[in-house]
């Protein structure tokens, strides 16, 4: 996705998409876009530079929430891979 410059721009993507620009602040699309990503399979590195964090730790401390299925979902592989006895 091209990268959409200053308020003009954001509020013309929202309403391209449908969206309620009162309902639909950047914040919100923002945090939206990061949610879905996981769902997608998107790996954490990507999408850390797709926001343009620094690094992953950024990513996993602003979006824990959001990030939360996919990290448990590798924890939960790394115990099958790896059973408790």
């Amino acid at each position: 996705m091209p990268e959409v410059p200053g308020a003009r721009g954001r509020r013309g993507a929202r309403h391209s998409a449908g969206l309620n620009a009162q309902e639909w602040t950047p914040r919100e699309m923002r945090h939206s876009f990061v949610s879905l990503l996981p769902d997608s399979g998107a790996p954490l590195e990507n999408i850390s530079r797709l926001v343009g964090h620094r690094n992953t730790s950024v990513t996993e401390t602003v979006y824990r929430k959001q990030l939360r299925p996919m990290l448990l979902e590798g924890a939960e592989a790394m115990d099958q891979i790896f059973p408790h006895d």
